[in-house]
């Protein structure tokens, strides 16, 4: 769950950082390279793809969206420009400035936006942030021609297609989701529901951390990329381990997982802004700042 501190990190030191492994079955696209000569299959371009300094990021919609609602940018809590949330905390409607630089399907960079908040973050039974930009999905598509990925209503099945899409490292992993891990514990944090991913095929890196988790059946984001097993430790920092109903440890070195983010959907309002105190909502809420 280390971060990728410089864009200068070559990919071969950067597997010594965060959710260690080969890459075998990754796309490595260089850039700039050719604009793609027809629709690409879901999960194999980047649309939608975003780049953070340390991780990768993506433009993300809800279903019900409109093109003039303000834009979201998903990445994980991990990737906070404030650094590594605590246990139990949770950011709501936080002031934020990042720069977030968005590509195009090809990869090659399209421009930037600016964060104006994060609507939730939490490293808590998830790993993730929602930005807000201060430009609206019409804007962003008129000025850059980026258009968001549409956020899944549910978790993925078991054996469900999906790619880790990374705007960091411009590559793209693909393999399939092997289980859903009850209780998913790194250090000091616990997660979840936690999607883990069928290797050969998503043997992801450092940077990658903050991906989407795309379906390639269907382009929805079914989770966000966060760690993986590197040394075969023990629910260490970089060496999450998987407990059982029965408080069992099981640890799998090599493995990769994501974390859920349809949860945002049971906590929405019909204005789509988050509400916590929402009856069914399955966010964490804050128990300390």
């Amino acid at each position: 769950m280390k971060l990728v501190r410089s864009v200068l990190v070559s990919a071969l030191a950067c597997s010594a950082v965060l959710l260690g492994g080969s890459q075998a079955h990754a796309v490595e696209v260089a850039e700039p390279s050719a604009a793609p000569a027809k629709a690409a299959a879901p999960g194999a371009d980047y649309v939608g793809i975003a780049k953070l300094s340390n991780c990768s990021a993506s433009l993300v919609r809800y279903a019900e969206s409109a093109g003039t609602d303000k834009a979201m940018v998903l990445t994980n809590g991990h990737c906070y420009e404030g650094g590594f949330l605590n246990p139990g905390v949770v950011l709501v409607n936080r002031a934020s400035s990042r720069s977030i630089t968005l590509l195009r399907p090809d990869a090659s960079n399209a421009g930037t936006v600016r964060a104006s908040r994060i609507l939730y973050g939490t490293m808590t039974k998830t790993d993730m942030i929602v930005y807000e930009v201060n430009e609206t999905y019409n804007a962003i598509k008129t000025r850059l021609n980026v258009t968001p990925l549409t956020l899944a209503k549910q978790g993925p099945a078991n054996g469900a297609g999906m790619a880790v899409v990374s705007g960091y490292w411009k590559r793209i992993y693909t393999c399939s989701v092997q289980a859903t891990i009850p209780t998913l514990r790194e250090g000091d944090w616990t997660w979840k529901s936690s999607i883990k991913y069928l290797q050969p095929g998503c043997e992801t890196i450092g940077g990658t951390s903050g991906s989407p988790v795309v379906s390639t059946t269907t382009g929805e984001v079914i989770g966000v990329n966060n760690t993986g097993n590197e040394d075969g430790a023990r629910c260490t920092v970089n060496n999450p381990c998987e407990v059982d109903a029965n408080g069992n440890v099981t640890v799998d070195q090599g493995a990769a997982y994501g974390q859920q983010t349809w949860w945002l959907y049971t906590c929405l309002t019909a204005s789509r802004t988050i509400d916590l105190n929402k009856s069914g909502c399955q966010l964490v809420k804050p128990t300390r700042r």
